[in-house]
């Protein structure tokens, strides 16, 4: 994704290092979520550890490399989040709309917000009570040791789907799922969640769709790195490489072939009237 020397998004709240007593401009990310981010811009894993390891605590000099990886990161993290803000602000505002533009937090090991306290293992998440997007960058490790999601713009794809939710809650479907809760089974709700966040993937397409467009973002097999995260967290996917089998019932985000599809139905339409993932319910 060409993101380098991009404008940024002043949206972004930093919470990293906030369990060390530590409150600064970067944040401290652990060793976990070094590593990640290393490997991501095409470094060298291993020589960072053996850096790391080698100091040891006769030196209490910062590592160049890793306050590079930081900042390289914290750079893809807010621009993405620009481009978000200028395509949904367009799109809004052609309908007549205004678009409430929602604040990215990173965070490290846990996070409080409106919607209670999460742990990096729940992995990124919106919450609407607050409209913030929470993200612990150590989710990287896991998405790409776990089931091989690679690249940066399968990080796109994330915070893209994130604001999808946000979009959701602007036009009024977060309430309407709210309203159904409890009046329906658990079955059924699930299905619904599942057209939410299918949803949520397809408005992520469409922001990817108006991003090449107006700012030609795209580079060569980004487009496979956000179609292989989604596909990644398939409820099918998961369930199988976790318990070995599938319960189709308990499915709550969708398979990987629907993620996928839907994805790639918003990116290749940029149509927002071809999003409805619930008709199907109704």
């Amino acid at each position: 994704m060409r993101y380098k020397g991009r404008e940024q998004s002043d949206n972004v709240e930093d919470r990293r290092g906030m369990s060390t007593g530590k409150m600064v401009a970067g944040g401290s990310i652990g060793t976990l979520a070094i590593v990640v981010i290393v490997w991501l811009l095409g470094g060298n894993p291993a020589e960072i550890l053996n850096r790391m390891q080698s100091g040891g605590t006769e030196t209490t000099e910062v590592n160049p490399a890793i306050i590079e990886a930081e900042s390289e990161m914290a750079e893809l993290v807010t621009v993405v989040l620009k481009d978000t803000e200028d395509v949904w602000n367009q799109i809004f505002s052609e309908s007549g709309k205004t678009y409430r533009e929602p604040t990215l937090v990173l965070f490290s090991g846990a996070a409080e917000s409106a919607c209670g306290y999460s742990s990096a293992a729940t992995g990124p998440f919106y919450c609407p009570g607050d409209e913030k997007v929470y993200i612990d960058l150590s989710f990287l490790q896991q998405l790409q040791s776990q089931v091989g999601a690679t690249g940066d713009f399968a990080v796109a794809y994330i915070i893209a789907h994130e604001v999808g939710h946000h979009v959701q809650k602007l036009l009024g479907i977060t309430d309407q799922m709210n309203d159904i809760r409890g009046r329906v089974s658990e079955t059924e709700y699930n299905q619904y969640s599942v057209r939410l966040e299918l949803q949520a993937d397809f408005l992520a397409g469409v922001w990817a769709h108006y991003a090449e467009r107006t700012k030609n973002i795209l580079e060569e097999g980004d487009l496979e790195e956000a179609i292989n995260a989604a596909a990644a967290v398939g409820d099918d996917r998961i369930m199988m490489e976790s318990q070995g089998y599938v319960v189709p019932d308990a499915f709550t985000h969708g398979t990987s072939e629907q993620r996928r599809t839907w994805f790639m139905k918003g990116y290749q339409t940029g149509d927002l009237n071809q999003g409805d993932t619930f008709s199907s319910l109704q």
